[in-house]
């Protein structure tokens, strides 16, 4: 790990130098070679799908870990137009000048080398390799160990792709052990290697890499995201949204997992929504006035309000208004999404300007909380922080900033 740590670290520096079509050129080789391998890539990710359903894994994670041919030419359209973003390295965030006659410019720069954990999703390792190279960093990725016959076929075409632009070998290394050893010595820092690390999993593992990293951390936390069904709400509107939010994939940090509905409105909103998505065959943890528009709701705990479940379930309460809804957000949210459905101008903009969340929606579903559908090629994840990076985590996020001076002999006095 050690000896990674500084392949990387010189790595990191050719890197940040490289010019922008040569790391372009290595994106555009990278997804040609995925596109080459698809049948190397389906078959070792087939290798990962039969290991986990021996071990009994549910089909939240399933979804995750499952990749086909569309999936996987989505992959190389994401590396395409993460070669097509403008590249932040060099950028001038803001110049201005001094009555002294000195210039100052704030320019955007590397992080260096950043490690990125992971989880069940092995289009991770494309998406994070093919962000850390356009930013002009170097990466060290560990997947998870349910996906490390996918993960390594992706590492292997990236490599093969960047090294036909002649870039570094080493811009993007994947530690291949699956000891969980291996982790600990990444939140160390390696010697001084690693300048951030990115966590990007279940709230187990975020909760280790915060607890236990001595470098920062672009926090990741779970996604308890919320839709608020208001008053003013178009009930047809309402409902392909809130079905959305929650089914189209249950495994995404996007999805839904509590729906609040305004008690003005639940009289002809509620059971249409409620029977949606119970028809869908999604399970309903309800509140009172839930249970009672549906026999087939089950009643809804206290732990139900602040559980992520990454599955076909959601839970269900009717509140007073814009206020209660943000009240409850505000208390078992995860910071992460909300939206609010409603065709009230003013109480849209109460909900998007009160709430302190990463992502607020209004009139459109929480499964856009992504880097993608934000036109940033893709993401590494969306940090739920207020330091440095918020949202989704793309090639901007994944700079700082130095400040360059010029002068013509200014001395100070």
């Amino acid at each position: 790990m050690a000896a990674m740590g500084k392949r990387a670290r010189a790595a990191a520096e050719i890197l940040a130098r490289t010019p922008t079509k040569q790391k372009d050129a290595g994106l555009l080789c990278a997804a040609m070679v995925i596109r080459a391998n698809v049948d190397d890539i389906l078959a070792a990710n087939a290798k990962d799908l039969a290991a986990a359903r021996a071990k009994g894994v549910s089909g939240a994670l399933l979804d995750r870990l499952l990749l086909d041919e569309s999936r996987i030419e989505a992959m190389a359209k994401g590396i395409e137009e993460i070669a097509a973003l403008a590249d932040p390295v060099g950028t001038r965030i803001a110049e201005w000048d001094r009555p002294n006659g000195l210039r100052i410019e704030r320019v955007r720069t590397p992080l260096g080398v950043i490690g990125i954990i992971y989880e069940s999703r092995p289009n991770v390792t494309a998406d994070a390799g093919a962000l850390c190279l356009k930013s002009g960093n170097a990466a060290i990725l560990r997947g998870g160990s349910e996906s490390a016959h996918s993960s390594r076929a992706i590492h292997t075409a990236l490599v093969e792709g960047f090294l036909a632009a002649n870039l570094p070998e080493h811009a993007i290394q994947l530690v291949e052990t699956t000891d969980r050893a291996a982790v600990g010595e990444m939140l160390t820092g390696l010697d001084g290697s690693i300048d951030v690390i990115v966590p990007r999993g279940g709230k187990s593992l975020v909760a280790r890499v915060q607890a236990e990293a001595r470098v920062p951390v672009f926090a990741h936390l779970e996604g308890l995201c919320h839709v608020y069904v208001d008053k003013a709400a178009d009930l047809a509107m309402a409902r392909k949204i809130v079905l959305n939010a929650k089914l189209r994939r249950t495994g995404v940090c996007g999805a839904a997992e509590t729906l609040l509905v305004d008690e003005a409105c639940a009289a002809t909103h509620l059971g249409p929504l409620v029977k949606d998505l119970l028809d869908a065959g999604c399970e309903v943890r309800g509140d009172e006035a839930a249970r009672k528009v549906d026999a087939r709701v089950k009643p809804a705990t206290e732990a139900d309000w602040s559980t992520e479940y990454l599955d076909a379930i959601i839970a269900v309460r009717v509140v007073k208004g814009v206020d209660a809804a943000m009240s409850h957000i505000a208390h078992y949210g995860s910071h992460h999404t909300e939206a609010i459905v409603t065709g009230d101008a003013a109480t849209a903009e109460k909900f998007l300007n009160g709430l302190d969340s990463a992502i607020l929606l209004h009139n459109a579903s929480t499964q856009f909380a992504d880097g993608g559908e934000f036109g940033m090629g893709a993401e590494i994840g969306i940090a739920t922080g207020k330091f440095h990076a918020r949202g989704p985590v793309g090639v901007e996020q994944l700079t700082s900033f130095k400040y360059i001076v010029r002068g013509d002999g200014q001395i100070r006095p």
